[in-house]
């Protein structure tokens, strides 16, 4: 017999606009450093760029020791780095980089956006890795929205990225195991999501609202789940799109310092004096998509 978990607290996402930007960050916040290993989530829009726009203003950064995955919900956007990697992915796309022992990316938005203009919604989490796995070798994998399966589940749908549900598997294979998807759930109607004990849950509601256990998650706000059950039953009267996923906790130091993340301070300097010295460069300088 499998129970619910029981919601211990609810979080805000914060207000924090890039420029023309509109961007909301639940996590870190006052009183959730993390939901290890979800260390980070921006939520840029929902908002409508205007024709001849200066597009997104994420231009060449380095990252060393996590990954970055990027939802597209609505609009397009381009990647492109120092290992060589390059795509443009359109709305239901992901992208799933691992910066491991260092990369330089930019994410822009395509000529043809700029150009245009268009609806715009992207989520983008940051997921820690293991002491054992930072300096991995870099990788990214960039999928369409054809590419990901959408189950139909009782009371909604899952577009499942990485991981398990029932039977079926993600696209893409987590280097921890990781587990993460866009939940839609029709209006009126309710969705038993696994949340295995021993794992931590993220859980975000990107749009609408839903009700866990008799409590309100309202827009934008970040649910956090006690470890007392198998399972999070969702219910939405008007309907809702969630961010959700689960995965081991890594349980160790987490040092951060603008983009990289690391388990010493040591590290922190080692990767500063990479950077600085050019060890991010991969196969070269980022390759030229047209933006």
């Amino acid at each position: 017999m499998t129970h619910d978990r029981s919601l211990t607290a609810t979080h805000s996402a914060l207000r924090d606009d890039i420029g023309d930007l509109v961007t909301r960050r639940p996590v870190p916040g006052p009183g959730l450093a993390q939901v290890d290993p979800f260390l980070f989530l921006n939520h840029h829009g929902p908002q409508v760029y205007a024709p001849n726009n200066g597009g997104l203003p994420f231009g060449p950064h380095p990252h060393r020791g996590f990954e970055t995955v990027t939802f597209i919900l609505s609009g397009s956007l381009a990647h492109h780095d120092t290992g060589g990697h390059q795509s443009v992915i359109e709305a239901g796309g992901v992208q799933w980089m691992t910066a491991g022992s260092g990369l330089i990316h930019a994410e822009v938005s395509p000529p043809a956006f700029k150009r245009e203009g268009g609806a715009l919604e992207i989520l983008q989490l940051w997921v820690n890795l293991p002491s054992r796995l930072k300096m991995t070798a870099p990788r990214y994998t960039g999928l369409q929205g054809d590419a990901i399966p959408v189950l139909t589940v009782e009371g909604g749908s899952v577009a499942l990225v990485s991981g398990a549900y029932g039977a079926a598997e993600g696209p893409i294979r987590s280097l921890t195991g990781v587990m993460l998807a866009v939940v839609r759930l029709a209006a009126g109607a309710a969705i038993t999501l696994p949340a295995p004990r021993g794992r931590s849950v993220l859980f975000y509601t990107v749009a609408g609202s839903v009700e866990v256990g008799g409590d309100t998650v309202a827009p934008w706000q970040l649910a956090t789940f006690a470890d007392d059950g198998e399972v999070i039953t969702v219910r939405s009267a008007s309907g809702a799109v969630l961010l959700f996923g689960h995965a081991d906790p890594i349980d160790e130091p987490v040092v951060a310092h603008g983009p990289f993340v690391m388990t010493t301070r040591e590290e922190i300097s080692d990767a500063i004096r990479d950077y600085q010295a050019g060890r991010f460069n991969g196969t070269g300088p980022l390759l030229d998509v047209g933006v």
